[in-house]
């Protein structure tokens, strides 16, 4: 199954951006990809604590959100969070949710 193209900046929605980051899994996993520039998919599920089912709904919810990107290599896919796009569309929007997600543990 191929994947939808990737949303391009001028129609990230916020809604969908809030929808997406509302999932503390989903919340989680961004705040995992803040860190590193890209990182594998099941390596994502671990970190966020997903089952390999559950971490692929998060991912594409994710995706379709326009928050990450995909980049397939052989058998393996890794996830990149779009953080330049995304500060450019919403400034200080991801900084005020990972520092809020930091605050509340």
């Amino acid at each position: 199954m191929r994947e939808r193209p990737e949303v391009a900046v001028d129609e990230l929605d916020l809604a969908s951006v809030m929808h997406a980051l509302a999932d503390p899994s989903r919340l989680a996993m961004v705040a995992a990809l803040d860190e590193s520039p890209e990182v594998q998919c099941t390596v994502l599920g671990e970190a966020a604590g997903t089952a390999k089912s559950t971490t692929s709904h998060h991912l594409a919810v994710l995706r379709d959100s326009g928050l990450v990107r995909a980049r397939h290599e052989g058998q393996r896919k890794f996830i990149a969070l779009r953080r330049q796009e995304l500060d450019q569309k919403f400034p200080g929007l991801l900084d005020a949710v990972i520092k809020g997600m930091d605050n509340s543990a």
